[in-house]
């Protein structure tokens, strides 16, 4: 192998080390990062997001993990926990997924999306509305706490 063979080897491994360092620092979004990008996405952004969960809230059988203190401020990540999920949480923690979760750093994996959120009176739609940014959890799996060892 020529030298002039092995500096572009080099230069071209290199170049894959960078670009895959690039990937290793979006393993994980912040909730920022997921509302400024499913603001500029109709079909929302895929990937993992990291989070303290500052607040919960409930609405029917949903169970809402909020990453502000105010699930209206606009750099709110809401996930949206369905009832069978909120099950399957319940039995790998033996505790309430709402009370547990209250200050532990999650990672969530799925779409974060732009919700547009109605304002309701007496039972109608007033016309009013704004945008939170949701994910939506179905799997207990795709949710995970800083310092939870996986299960087998």
């Amino acid at each position: 192998m020529s030298l002039k063979s092995a500096m572009i080897g080099g230069a071209l491994l290199l170049s894959g080390c960078s670009s895959q360092l690039a990937t290793v620092h979006q393993l994980r979004l912040s909730p920022e990062q997921a509302v400024f990008n499913a603001a500029g996405s109709a079909e929302g952004i895929k990937g993992t997001f990291e989070m303290v969960v500052r607040a919960t809230g409930r609405q029917g059988s949903h169970l809402y993990l909020n990453s502000q203190a105010d699930y209206r401020d606009p750099r709110n990540l809401s996930i949206d926990i369905d009832a069978v999920a909120e099950q399957q949480l319940a039995a790998r923690f033996r505790a309430d997924p709402e009370s547990y979760l209250i200050g532990k750093v999650i990672a969530v994996s799925g779409v974060a999306r732009k919700t547009r959120i109605d304002f309701i009176a007496d039972g109608h739609r007033t016309g009013k509305y704004y945008y939170q940014t949701h994910l939506m959890l179905h799997n207990a799996r795709s949710l995970t706490v800083s310092g939870e060892r996986p299960s087998a």
